[in-house]
């Protein structure tokens, strides 16, 4: 089952993501998030009038995809960046591929114009991911984190909704 996602869920969401901070350069944060820093984050979202999702079975939340604002200033308010993270033990099941596709025809229903995706590099899962959802490639940025001692790029897919 795919929902909404509520403060209750940031228990869930931060084992999720927390994996991924500790163990791989998916993302760029170094240090555990806290449940209370996720509800935080959970609340600007909403206030935003944007998605945040979580895919659910027997009452275990699987993954989670939501979309921000791209950028601040009003002339992007049209354009978002979508997330998508899944339990290490969820992936390539099917399950981040309808959890995406909903959270895109959501935004396509809300009027949004363009979704854009940013991948820390390598990660061939991301990359196939998006792709197979339409996203293209548009750009990449050498070398511009610095995690576990090393340098990363980061690419940019973006698709017209």
């Amino acid at each position: 089952m795919i929902r909404q996602a509520f403060a209750v869920d940031a228990d869930a969401v931060v084992r999720i993501y927390n994996h991924y901070v500790a163990h791989t350069i998916i993302t760029f944060e170094e240090e555990p998030v806290s449940s209370s820093e996720m509800v935080g984050r959970m609340a600007a979202v909403a206030s935003d009038s944007l998605p945040w999702l979580v895919a659910e079975q027997e009452g275990t939340i699987l993954g989670y995809a939501r979309a921000t604002k791209w950028k601040p200033r009003s002339a992007y308010r049209l354009s978002v960046e979508t997330t998508i993270y899944l339990a290490p033990e969820c992936l390539q099941r099917g399950i981040g591929t309808s959890l995406y596709q909903l959270l895109l025809k959501q935004l396509k229903d809300q009027g949004f114009h363009t979704a854009i995706g940013g991948i820390a590099l390598p990660n061939a899962g991301s990359v196939a991911l998006h792709e197979k959802l339409g996203f293209r490639k548009v750009a990449h940025f050498a070398e511009v984190g610095f995690k576990f001692g090393k340098w990363i790029d980061v690419a940019y897919w973006q698709l017209p909704l």
